[in-house]
């Protein structure tokens, strides 16, 4: 077995080696900077780095002899400056970005595919056109902005014009486009162009590019024998016929080119589809977009390292991304130290998930993340206060008014209940849990791990599985684009939710990380947050804002006197600021304070006074200070 991902390739213009990969993904090239799928790319294995480039661009002599622009003195593959980005090329016009080949000589520049790829001055007998075409540096003005006759988009860069036909203009890539074309993905008839229009009145017509599914505005290629259809960035960039590679198969595989229903060996998901690859020896099919994935990852999912398997082996198994069950008969991704962990190779591959450094033939090695060094029987130092020990405090319950006055310096909530860490020469204190948050850790928000600092932690607090007392079953993220109702605070939530799929239960980030006890000014007892539901039926009245809560939603209550309040006249809306942060809004600075003075200031907009525990503070034209208590005051000064 290979203890390498693939042999290294080194390029003068990128600082680190290069590995080639059979995946196949959409991607911008970091060398000539085009955005498109990549059918096999090179990249950097290096973290925070991720560059890809095409194997042409990759690929790319390093000395170019006779370019036909400028063959007087050879052009040298250079890397630019960030000073330099933006130079226009002497071919074509467009800014380079990055990377071009450069004369030392002249100070002549050209992109990188105008250097290897040049195109011709004059096209004799084009295949788009009837008459010759000439070549149009960059188009420099907007309204000289033109119309491309193939693709009906607009031109903003060089073209090619006929001199015969008055506004005729062509993009570079498209001037070799023909009104017909046969085409590896569908060999079986010619493909025609058309415009997207023309298939809206059927209803069955394949409207939608059959290999990215993105649906062409105004001009497609199809067959209407087969209803196939392709985009013409697909018609310009066809996977390969054949791919071998040895982390996919152990023989080659050859497109197929015909629309088929089959289950992918390496996802192990259905797939109805244009998109396969099957083994001409054995009975093997894998979807196009399962090519080339890497054997051992990481993902932020997870805490440990995954590896591919091309048979999972054991059944039951849900994966730890989507929930969905994984089958045991075709390729997944498992973790060695934890037996049960098991993500499907298409859920784990994702860019927003995997960091994409590929770590086979890596050694592993540890990282300390302490927060904090031991420095005796209950004494920490914990990096977030190097200049004194914290002392361990088990029962630590800060009564009368110190509750306001004190709070965690990590999670930015309130002291009020123990166990804390707390530093015995100043005001600075720690939840226990909020004390051992390791300094990195991954999140589901983006796929390389995050850093702690000192600032709100409540979001990146929340780990999978999330147990809650507010519900029965362990809670998941879910990342939906989809509305979807808390279960809480019943407001419609989309972006990053908790849920549980068996019960059709969703919970917000906002309110997963409500504090379950919490002291309130209103009230000399501590409140306890309830988790309200159809079962509470008798009314209830907040003691701040007099108004009638909705029991279906979570409240505080006081266990001891009955005492109810709404969370948000509890927390008010800037409780998860950090006391004295600046805050920029409409072109004033506003201070988030703790409002703890022994007299409550009133609001600049309702002329109440603020009882929310941390306010906004902002100077007026007087230099006087003001105060906001809520959002909607915050909002409706600018009318908004």
């Amino acid at each position: 077995m290979d203890t390498t991902i693939s042999p290294m390739y080194k390029i003068s213009t990128h600082e680190h080696p290069l590995f080639f990969s059979a995946m196949f993904i959409e991607r911008k090239c970091d060398g000539c900077h085009v955005i498109g799928i990549m059918y096999g790319s090179y990249f950097c294995n290096e973290a925070y780095c991720n560059c890809r480039f095409h194997k042409v661009c990759a690929e790319s002599p390093l000395e170019i002899n006779h370019h036909p622009s400028h063959p007087e003195h050879p052009l040298l593959l250079t890397k630019m400056s960030p000073a330099e980005d933006g130079t226009p090329c002497d071919f074509c016009g467009q800014e380079i970005l990055s990377t071009c080949y450069n004369c030392s000589t002249c100070k002549f520049k050209v992109d990188l595919i105008c250097g290897t790829k040049p195109s011709p001055s004059v096209i004799e007998q084009p295949v788009c056109h009837d008459h010759t075409l000439v070549f149009f540096k960059k188009q420099i003005l907007k309204e000289d902005q033109v119309t491309c006759e193939i693709c009906k988009e607009s031109i903003s860069g060089p073209s090619y014009s006929c001199r015969k036909c008055n506004n005729v203009y062509f993009h570079l890539d498209c001037v070799h486009i023909s009104k017909e074309v046969d085409h590896p993905c569908h060999s079986s008839h010619p493909l025609k162009i058309m415009t997207s229009e023309s298939l809206i009145d059927d209803d069955d017509a394949q409207k939608s590019c059959c290999f990215c599914f993105v649906q062409p505005k105004k001009v497609i290629y199809h067959c209407s024998i087969c209803n196939f259809t392709l985009c013409l960035g697909c018609t310009k960039r066809p996977p390969l016929p054949v791919v071998d590679d040895a982390k996919t198969h152990t023989h080659p595989l050859t497109l197929f080119s015909s629309k088929i229903k089959f289950t992918c060996k390496v996802a192990g998901m259905e797939i109805d589809s244009y998109e396969s690859y099957i083994c001409l020896k054995c009975d093997f099919v894998v979807s196009v977009y399962s090519v080339g994935i890497p054997r051992i990852i990481n993902i932020n999912r997870h805490d440990h390292r995954i590896s591919f398997t091309h048979h999972l082996g054991y059944k039951g198994a849900k994966c730890g991304i989507c929930r969905e069950s994984v089958s045991q008969y075709y390729g997944a991704y498992s973790c060695s130290i934890c037996p049960n962990y098991v993500v499907h190779s298409g859920c784990a591959a994702d860019f927003d998930i995997w960091d994409g450094v590929e770590l086979e033939g890596i050694p592993e090695t540890s990282e300390d993340i302490a927060p904090f060094k031991v420095m005796g029987d209950n004494l920490i130092r914990h990096f977030s206060h190097d200049k004194h020990s914290l002392l361990f405090l088990k029962d630590y319950d800060m009564v009368g008014d110190d509750y306001e006055r004190y709070q965690c310096e990590a999670c930015i909530s309130p002291i009020g209940f123990g166990p804390v860490y707390s530093c015995q020469a100043c005001r600075f204190v720690l939840h226990e849990k909020c004390a051992y948050f390791p300094i990195k850790k991954k999140l589901v928000f983006g796929p390389s791990p995050y850093k702690l600092e000192n600032q709100d932690v409540h979001c990146s607090s929340i780990s999978e599985p999330f147990v809650h007392n507010g519900h029965l079953h362990p809670l998941y993220f879910l990342k939906t684009t989809e509305i979807r109702n808390c279960n809480a605070c019943r407001r419609d939530r989309d972006g990053y939710i908790l849920t549980c799929s068996a019960c059709n239960f969703d919970l917000c980030l906002y309110c997963a990380t409500l504090p379950e006890n919490i002291w309130h000014i209103s009230d000399e007892h501590p409140l306890t947050i309830y988790y309200g539901g159809k079962e509470a039926t008798s009314k209830n009245w907040c003691e701040v804002c007099e108004m009638e809560l909705d029991s279906s939603k979570w409240f505080f209550i006081c266990s001891d006197c009955g005492v109810t309040l709404h969370v948000g006249c509890v927390l008010g809306d800037f409780s998860r600021l950090t006391p004295n942060c600046s805050i920029p809004f409409e072109g004033r600075e506003y201070l988030a304070i703790l409002n703890c003075q022994n007299s409550r200031p009133f609001c600049r907009h309702c002329h109440d006074r603020c009882t929310a525990p941390v306010i906004l503070q902002y100077k007026d034209d007087d230099e006087q200070n003001e105060y906001i208590c809520s959002i909607p005051c915050l909002l409706s000064q600018f009318g908004s």
